[in-house]
């Protein structure tokens, strides 16, 4: 038997009155409508708000199944004499393999195919259990996935970004030509709509489901 911890309460903004700025995170009183550092509206967490985390989720998803089975390069050389060739994003890394290009076919591998569904299954991860009971070691762990999914986001364009280049450098007339296939553009909607996903959840949910003591101040009360 150990001797028992002091038990404290664990204190958020929601329980201590206060309503927490999404622009710079500043807080201030539940009744307050701007902030002052920002000027920005404060507006409290409501769950009410992930229907529109789930909207921009399914209209992203929606995007990224053609984005996979749609070519997303098309290239024509000498004039069309050889005809033209197109490549999925799965067939293009594939086809870096071919050539030797290790490197590249596996940034093109993670930007393009696991880095958004690993987005798509965090976001969705977050939307269902924003709001349920959780310890504060539990909670922070939601918070760095959401940090996480956050900073990558941008960096799922980089296949947009390679065919885009592509396409404006590589226009030499009769011997080769690169052009975007139809699944730049469904790609390139799905990573924005996963990103206004992920910019539409409020963080601030993650803690609305804290117990009112933690679980070490638990697991010390029990041991008495």
């Amino acid at each position: 038997m150990t001797d028992a911890a002091p038990t404290a309460p664990v204190m958020t903004a929601h329980r201590a009155g206060l309503v927490g700025c999404r622009s710079c995170g500043r807080v201030w009183p539940e009744d307050q409508e701007t902030c002052n550092r920002c000027g920005a509206d404060l507006v409290p967490p409501d769950r009410r708000g992930l229907q529109k985390v789930w909207a921009w989720w399914l209209a992203g998803l929606i995007m990224y199944v053609p984005a996979n089975l749609f070519p997303m390069m098309r290239t024509q050389t000498f004039a069309g004499l050889q005809g033209s060739t197109e490549a999925t994003i799965l067939e293009g890394v594939v086809e870096l393999i071919h050539y030797g290009n290790y490197d590249i076919a596996a940034i093109v591998f993670v930007a393009s195919i696991i880095v958004p569904i690993a987005k798509f299954l965090s976001i969705a991860w977050l939307a269902r259990v924003a709001g349920q009971p959780a310890t504060v070691e539990q909670a922070h762990t939601r918070l760095k996935i959401y940090e996480v999914v956050e900073f990558i986001g941008r960096w799922s364009m980089i296949d947009v970004f390679v065919v885009a280049i592509l396409s404006a450098l590589v226009q030499l007339g009769f011997v080769a030509s690169i052009h975007p296939g139809p699944a730049a553009v469904s790609f390139a909607l799905s990573v924005a709509f996963t990103m206004l996903s992920a910019q539409s959840f409020d963080p601030r949910l993650i803690w609305r489901g804290l117990p009112l003591r933690s679980r070490t101040d638990t697991d010390d009360k029990g041991q008495d």
